[in-house]
């Protein structure tokens, strides 16, 4: 069996052990992230697919909310859509 151990919630795994016992840390990887480890440096996370959709969520809405608070100041600023694409036409020609 690989050598794993575990730190704020995360498995850590050598490059060499993932190799052998790949599918052992797929399933742990279902209940907690896997971090691989190359030379003392970490190289992948092994993420169960419900957690990668969960954090993609996360930064999809937190992007959506930085779009939106940079909206709100451009608009208080005065720039409107027509304004915008006249900025835009004038830089691509």
């Amino acid at each position: 069996m690989c050598k794993l151990s575990k730190i704020d919630n995360m498995r850590y795994v050598s490059a060499t052990d993932a190799k052998q016992s790949l599918a052992a840390l797929l399933d742990a990887a279902q209940r907690e992230p896997v971090m691989i480890r190359r030379q003392k440096r970490d190289v992948a996370v092994l993420l169960s697919p419900r957690e990668y959709d969960r954090l993609r969520a996360l930064n999809a809405n937190e992007f959506q909310r930085f779009c939106d608070r940079v909206g709100e100041s451009a608009a208080g600023r005065g720039l409107t859509e027509e304004k915008l694409s006249e900025l835009l036409a004038d830089e691509s020609g």
